[in-house]
């Protein structure tokens, strides 16, 4: 009664609180992006599941925060073999739930999950730390503390690796957490409840809720037990979420939205070039990091165009489980609306499709190309979370104009520079505003480098010991020389 089966493979719909599987008085309806079908009827949680994860994520807290980080190392290495062994699984079930290539789940996001898990067990047990230092011959020691139960929020466009970018420091770092995945895709973070109870990790370390932000969500935040909110999403939900949890002065991890410019100069390798900004299409322009406006140089406009144009409209758009796809759907109806809403006030303006421009079948959104748009429309200002991007032009070799356009949003999530001549690389990347900077690449991502986002595309960073800065109390222990008391 409580287990669908999806592309095979067994999903309970219930939630994972203290160790157990426990049912709502009310169901939410998934369905898969890829054709609409009905997946399943999902738990819907309120005030009551949250209150009771909370608590669950409060009673295991003191003995998880005491386990010696050897053992917590140990059990997420646990974990990330648990993600191993369900590859397969976890990358038919989450392409069926989101609608993302099969194929990159299959090679690239369920492995770096289990990586991520891996990656931040190594740090607690081998790079976290701070060297003593001395004050007036008084010893200084830092040390990270578990802060208590922590409540991570997940998006849709990548649920279980971004969980996974949460869940790895926190469990790390000694905290119990509550775990609630976006309403659109559930699926997964139920599957990783399953490897969770199987790796051993002790009942209430790791609980998942499901439901809408403006029920449970909303009880998680603003609950007073709960000692950290990592959130990943919308600019306009993150205000929300800073409200909740501003009366219990809750710290707050937010990765928001962004709007990132590819710089392209006349001495760019211009098939590298356009090889960037057609990569920006992946996961059907529903990255966080996509550099959505592009931004080249005017004396190479017309070729880049060219190049683009031939290579964007060999791309193949259809079903994500086939091989053969490269961008598959976007993920509900509503966001479909939201995109054509977009492209259809900006042809209005007076932008030209290039590419694109038009809704297709279903949830499906071709890859667009607009032309001819002012710097201060909203197409070129808001984030469209779609297979949209702009083309803009900057005066020859004019970096001051080429950096004033880039930095002219409100976001400041990420950059993408392509260029020939390293001074001019680090010229540019030094005045660009943005969490992280690509040169002549995109998307490498390393957990030991610092991650989020400048402006209105978040408050804090993730990565290495930045995350269990933010996931701990730092503590700082100050010792008196031996042998002597301070009576003062």
């Amino acid at each position: 009664m409580h287990t669908i089966t999806v592309a095979g493979v067994p999903v309970d719909t219930r939630h994972y609180i203290g160790g157990e599987r426990l049912a709502s008085a009310d169901t939410f309806t998934d369905v898969s992006p890829i054709d609409g079908a009905v997946l399943g009827e999902i738990a819907r949680g309120t005030k009551t599941e949250a209150d009771a994860a909370v608590a669950a994520a409060k009673e295991a807290f003191p003995g998880w925060a005491a386990t010696p980080p050897a053992e917590r190392a140990r059990l997420l290495r646990a974990l990330a073999d648990g993600v191993e062994k369900r590859v397969e699984e976890l990358a038919l079930v989450e392409t069926t739930d989101n609608g993302a290539l099969l194929r990159s789940h299959r090679r690239g996001v369920m492995p770096r999950v289990a990586h991520n898990f891996r990656f931040f067990a190594d740090w607690l047990t081998d790079s976290l730390g701070h060297d003593d230092f001395e004050t007036r011959g008084h010893t200084n020691r830092v040390s990270w503390d578990p802060a208590g139960p922590c409540v991570l929020i997940t998006p849709w466009n990548a649920p279980l690796m971004l969980s996974s970018w949460k869940l790895a420091p926190a469990l790390a770092a000694g905290n119990t957490v509550v775990l609630k995945p976006a309403e659109w895709t559930p699926l997964t973070a139920s599957l990783f409840a399953d490897i969770a109870e199987a790796a051993g990790l002790p009942p209430g370390v790791v609980n998942i809720v499901q439901g809408y932000g403006s029920e449970i969500g909303d009880a998680l935040t603003s609950h007073p037990d709960v000692r950290r909110v990592s959130f990943t999403g919308s600019v306009p939900t993150a205000r929300h979420i800073a409200a909740q949890a501003a009366p219990n002065l809750t710290p707050l991890s937010l990765e928001l939205g962004g709007k990132s410019p590819l710089l392209v100069f006349a001495d760019a390798d211009l098939d590298l070039a356009v090889d960037l900004a057609v990569e920006q299409y992946d996961n059907a322009g529903q990255v966080c990091l996509a550099a959505t406006r592009v931004l080249v140089d005017e004396s190479i406009a017309d070729e880049f165009t060219r190049r683009f144009v031939e290579k964007a409209e060999g791309l193949r758009q259809g079903d994500p489980r086939d091989e053969a796809t490269d961008i598959g759907p976007n993920i509900h109806p509503r966001q479909l609306d939201k995109i054509d809403g977009f492209v259809r006030r900006a042809l209005d303006a007076g932008a030209r499709a290039v590419i694109g421009g038009h809704r297709g079948e279903g949830n499906y959104y071709p890859p667009t190309l607009l032309t001819d748009v002012a710097q201060d429309s909203e197409i070129v200002q808001e984030e469209v979370f779609g297979p949209v991007l702009t083309l803009q032009t900057f005066s020859s070799g004019d970096e001051v104009e080429a950096v004033r356009l880039a930095n002219d949003t409100r976001f400041g999530l990420a950059a993408t520079v392509a260029t020939g001549d390293p001074e001019r690389a680090d010229r540019v990347t030094a005045r660009l505003v943005a969490g992280t900077v690509w040169v002549n690449c995109f998307f490498v991502r390393d957990l030991q480098a610092p991650f989020g986002g400048s402006r209105q595309s978040g408050v804090g960073r993730e990565g290495g010991t930045w995350s269990f800065d933010f996931y701990c109390d730092l503590k700082n222990t100050v010792t008196a020389p031996k042998g002597w008391t301070n009576h003062g």
